[in-house]
């Protein structure tokens, strides 16, 4: 699937391990080795490499850089906080650590253009130089000046420096208001499900044929790819590709039987959607817990890694607020909820002529003031309605704990349900010392 990368300024051997190292992206690759042109020639004062998430840029700069042997400064716009550290991490890259000392403490644009310009005529640049602006869209918080100044610096520094900038937005909300220099546009698009999966299939074990391992690949995609497309998110999902293979290929079972293959592994799958994006536990962590798990009782045998999710104390009770939201019948709130409620007819609560209970008709919808009254009554402290509960709020909506099913334009009267299972709820409710059991319909 990977093609030869051909640029006249380069060996042959060098892009064959670029072209080794970039599959499915040997057109981005080869589009950038145009514009950054011959290494001795002057080349464009300023590239925009832009697209989503994962989506190769920063690794296709890299592999080129690198294996190319061309001169780069490598700058984290997240880790440099102020200018000073950017323009010092320039000038070390290029010149060493004599030259960022040169630096006044608090240094202007002024100050790094200047010192940047007596370095050069001290060691004039023998090919291009490249500054490499991790996620710059952070510059747009910074100087005024800053942003304009890296476009064109090539002019202001006298030297045959090129600054590329990598970002997940688009030049048109990445260019200032008052103008500046127009960069080079490079889009990055997604990876489509065919290039993840020869992707992901790099993986494999040697022990393992190419074919067998694909179909696997192939499987795991099928359930992933319509929730999750980011290629490091589904290397990261630690159950879904090492435990969830293993119990693909039991010595047991054939590789040409997919149905008993697909039988061990679907459980594991299922835990594996509840942590899409997660990120709760690493790989080596996910096998301990797995060997812990195997060894308790089998009260506790088949928690998800989403029991192990730590929440603020709030969000623990609001948790528990909405999973009672969602599988008590509104008309039980009174009874388990009011210390005064009145006479009520036990006869009232009995299930005689129910036929399936809560639990398996699944959560119900409930509305925001259901559920803070709930809250207020369970939590086993005075709480103010502050801002801090409601965002709180949002934030179990961002983990997907809970579900918001009305629409965004009800700012009034938002609905919402309760999407984690039994287990995960009265982990969370031991957690706090609050017996959930007592407290639902269907238990009582």
């Amino acid at each position: 699937m990977s093609s030869l990368l051909q640029h006249p300024g380069h060996e042959e051997e060098s892009l064959q391990r670029v072209s080794d190292q970039l599959p499915c992206r040997e057109v981005q690759a080869g589009t950038l080795l145009s514009l950054m042109g011959q290494p001795h020639q002057y080349s464009y004062p300023s590239i925009f490499i832009y697209g989503h998430r994962s989506s190769g840029k920063s690794h296709v700069l890299h592999v080129l850089l690198k294996e190319l042997e061309l001169p780069h400064a490598p700058v984290s716009c997240v880790e440099c906080v102020s200018v000073a550290l950017l323009f010092e991490q320039v000038l070390l890259s290029f010149f060493g650590a004599d030259a960022a000392s040169l630096l006044p403490r608090s240094p202007s644009l002024s100050d790094f253009v200047r010192v940047y310009r007596n370095q050069c005529s001290q060691s004039p640049a023998e090919q291009t130089r490249y500054i490499v602006m991790e996620k710059a869209e952070l510059l747009r918080d910074a100087d005024a000046n800053l942003l304009p100044a890296l476009l064109r610096l090539q002019e202001l520094v006298e030297d045959n420096v090129t600054v590329i900038l990598l970002s997940e937005i688009v030049w048109d909300k990445f260019r200032p208001n008052t103008g500046c220099f127009e960069p080079l546009l490079l889009h990055f698009p997604d990876y489509s499900k065919g290039e993840l999966q020869h992707i992901l299939s790099h993986d494999r074990h040697p022990s393992y044929s190419a074919e067998f391992y694909s179909s696997y690949i192939n499987i795991l995609l099928g359930v992933f790819y319509s929730v999750c497309r980011d290629l490091r998110e589904l290397r990261h999902l630690p159950h879904a590709m090492n435990v969830a293979f293993t119990c693909f290929c039991v010595s047991s079972v054939k590789e040409t039987d997919t149905h008993k293959l697909w039988r061990n592994m679907e459980p594991h799958l299922k835990k594996a959607m509840q942590t899409v994006y997660l990120r709760e536990v690493s790989s080596l962590q996910w096998e301990k817990m797995q060997q812990m798990e195997e060894k308790e009782s089998g009260a506790l045998r088949g928690l998800s890694a989403h029991t192990h999710v730590e929440l603020p104390y709030y969000s623990k009770f609001l948790l528990i607020a909405a999973y009672l939201a969602s599988y008590n019948p509104a008309r039980t709130d009174k009874r388990f909820f009011l210390k005064h409620h009145g006479k009520i007819r036990k006869t009232n609560f009995l299930k005689k002529n129910e036929k399936t209970s809560n639990h398996l008709l699944g959560p119900k919808p409930f509305p925001l003031d259901r559920l803070l009254a709930i809250f207020y009554s369970v939590v086993d402290s005075r709480v103010a309605p502050t801002a801090s509960i409601f965002s709180q709020i949002s934030s179990l909506v961002t983990l997907q704990l809970l579900t918001q099913v009305s629409h965004d334009d009800q700012l009034d009267a938002p609905k919402y349900k309760c999407a984690v299972s039994m287990d995960f709820i009265c982990a969370i409710s031991r957690t706090v010392n609050f017996e959930i059991v007592n407290y639902l319909y269907d238990f009582l």
